[in-house]
């Protein structure tokens, strides 16, 4: 086919196929039965062979037709999921930041009520699609990754100096008694995350200091590491991006005892100059003034914003 009949003529055989009646299509597309007709007899002359069989007061879909409102439907309906998308980015005050979800559930998300307080009218929108890659001010306003973009016309700098810790639920660490860690080894279980076994900073760790320790499960996501020792008597090494928030609240606790690994480093990104709202460079600067870093004070190592 040398181009793909209007959308027209394909809103018209989808409302015939799918009430089986061309009055009924007519009356819903607020048309004359006889102007369906022809979108129909010109939809088939396109495709050369028919689409709907007469059946009494009533139309059937051939072979070619059920094949054809299958993919018409579909087509329908991503159309209007996209144009539903575009209409959310119409509301004022978007900014959307595409980052990791591990960062985004830990750190990022405990900042958004500060930015709303702060900017007035701001409304985030907050993705963990990593294939967004690209800042483009109209789905992708700033990027946060683990290693600058190269895009040309980006401002870059560095967010934050990953750290890893062994951390554990307040409620259940008090239960072990320990303030050492070599008696933690032998008390606690170990909840790893899957990808730590093969990461440069954190593998060496997990296979030679924290080689006795039981294994109670392993996690191929950081957050259901976290959610894991939030639920059961266990400890696990994890990034200060996912646990900043739970570290904050209390409701987890740096284990004494066990080094601090360095992680990779964050980075955040946007268009250079002036961004399309004022708002994108404001979240852009209180991201980066609020980012995490972590002070050792003795063997318990104090948050700081």
């Amino acid at each position: 086919m040398s181009r793909l009949p209007s959308l027209r003529l394909l809103t018209g055989f989808e409302a015939a196929a799918r009430l089986g009646n061309f009055s009924r299509a007519a009356e819903e597309l607020s048309l004359s039965q006889s102007a369906i007709s022809h979108q129909i007899q010109q939809l088939e002359q396109q495709l050369g062979q028919p689409l709907f069989h007469r059946v009494g007061r009533g139309v059937e879909l051939t072979v070619a037709g059920v094949a054809l409102l299958k993919t018409v439907q579909t087509s329908l309906r991503n159309l209007h999921q996209g144009i539903t998308r575009i209409s959310t980015y119409l509301e004022p005050g978007i900014v959307t930041v595409v980052c990791p979800s591990g960062l985004a559930q830990g750190w990022l998300q405990s900042k958004l009520s500060a930015l709303q307080a702060d900017i007035p009218d701001l409304l985030p929108i907050i993705s963990v699609d990593e294939t967004a890659r690209y800042i483009d001010e109209l789905d992708v306003d700033m990027i946060i990754s683990e290693q600058p973009l190269q895009q040309p016309n980006l401002h870059e700098q560095k967010l934050f100096d990953e750290v890893w810790l062994m951390v554990a639920a307040t409620a259940h660490s008090r239960q072990w008694r320990c303030d050492d860690a070599a008696q933690l080894r032998r008390v606690a279980p170990l909840i790893c995350l899957e990808q730590s076994f093969a990461d440069e900073y954190t593998a060496s760790f997990l296979m030679q200091e924290l080689a006795g320790c039981r294994r109670l499960a392993i996690y191929d996501d950081a957050s259901l590491v976290l959610q894991g020792i939030l639920r059961e008597p266990a400890m696990a090494c994890l990034p200060l991006s996912v646990v900043w928030h739970s570290l904050q609240s209390g409701v987890l606790q740096v284990l004494p005892g066990f080094p601090q690994i360095a992680g990779k480093s964050w980075w955040i990104s946007r268009m250079q100059g002036d961004t399309r709202d004022v708002r994108v460079l404001k979240v852009f600067t209180a991201l980066l003034r609020s980012a995490p870093q972590l002070k050792s004070v003795s063997e318990n190592p104090a948050i700081t914003d």
